[in-house]
Formats: structure tokens, sequence, C-alpha cells
């Protein structure tokens, strides 16, 4: 689930900045995962000052903590709310999951009163609702990951939109999971 990657980078300190303590954010790297902190520094190459700028100029080497589950992983998080989408699953520190319907135990069914999805589960007895409840803890297998560039665009690319549309914000880090085997969906579910 978390893994150390090892990356380099030149980063540029302004001369008001060389006293200060080092501050590393918390954010997603393409194809890599979601950068939760700085694990250690390998190696700090000779800084460098640009005329005109002032600024060090200096090449890092450091190894950041990951989060980047692999395929098949099987991970527990809290359900932060359904739609027709599917199920939306929070880590705490990460909530772009997404089991959608064709992944959730079968026969489901979305409630649109209550915005939940049910497990519609058969036994001898009859027919039994599972309801899948906000903040319930889920089970669930990763089977995929979806990066999105989320760079800033070029002004060309801002020319095309249409006045007064207003653009829906991609996660630039989304997993896919699914709970259609047994042992997965709420732990509830499982627990006798």
């Amino acid at each position: 689930m978390f893994v150390l990657v090892e990356m380099v980078d030149t980063v540029r300190i302004p001369p008001w900045n060389f006293n200060r303590q080092l501050n590393v954010c918390v954010c997603v790297v393409f194809n890599v995962g979601l950068c939760i902190c700085l694990y250690d520094i390998t190696k700090m190459e000779d800084s460098y000052i640009f005329p005109g700028d002032g600024a060090s100029h200096t090449k890092v080497h450091f190894r950041y903590v990951v989060f980047h589950p692999f395929l098949d992983e099987i991970l527990v998080g809290k359900i932060k709310y359904c739609s027709q989408e599917g199920v939306h699953v929070s880590m705490g520190f990460f909530d772009d999951i997404l089991i959608p319907p064709e992944s959730l135990q079968q026969p489901a069914k979305f409630d649109e009163a209550e915005q939940v999805w049910l497990w519609e589960y058969e036994t001898d007895e009859g027919a039994h609702d599972l309801y899948m409840d906000q903040g319930e803890e889920i089970r669930f297998r990763v089977t995929d990951e979806v990066f999105v560039d989320t760079s800033p665009t070029g002004p060309a690319a801002a020319d095309t939109d249409t006045p007064g549309s207003v653009e829906k914000k991609e996660a630039p880090y989304t997993l896919i999971g699914t709970i259609c085997e047994p042992g997965l969906g709420l732990l509830s579910w499982w627990n006798n």
C-alpha cells in the first residue's frame, strides 16, 4: 500500500527563505501515486545562483513515502457516500475511491430515497436487503487505478470553453475497486 519512491528535483529557494525549515507537500505525482511525506534526502548537489535571480538552485535526490496500492490488494475504508456512479470510499487520508455498480455484490440496486446501494441477499428464508450506509467500514479489492493529468492548460485551451460553463474538477488519482467476491463488502456482513 505504501512504497518508497526515489525522486530527483531541482529546488529553488529564494534568499528570504534561506533560514526557513523545509516544507514538503502532500500531492499526487502522475503515474507514481499520492506522495505522503518526505522520508529522507539521499544527496544534495552543488547549489547555483543564476544572474538576475538571487535564489539558490539545488538538485536534490530524495525518497518519498507514496500511497500506491498494487492491483488486487485488499484494503479497508469507510463509505463516504453513495450515488448512481457507485459507492464512494474514503481511507481518511485518501477519498478518491470508487466501487462502480457492476462491481458490487449482485443483485444490487440503488435506493433513490435513501441514496444508498443495497445488496439483495438471497437465503432459504427469502431475500434480505443489506444496506451500504454512509460511515460503514468496507473491505474492497483494488481493480484499477486512474491517473488524470491535471497540469494547467494554456490559454488556447481555456478559450474553447463556453462562457458561463462550470468546469468539473477531476481527481488526479482515483482507485477503482470491487466487492463482488466472498468476504468483501461491509465488515458487518461477515462478522458472524
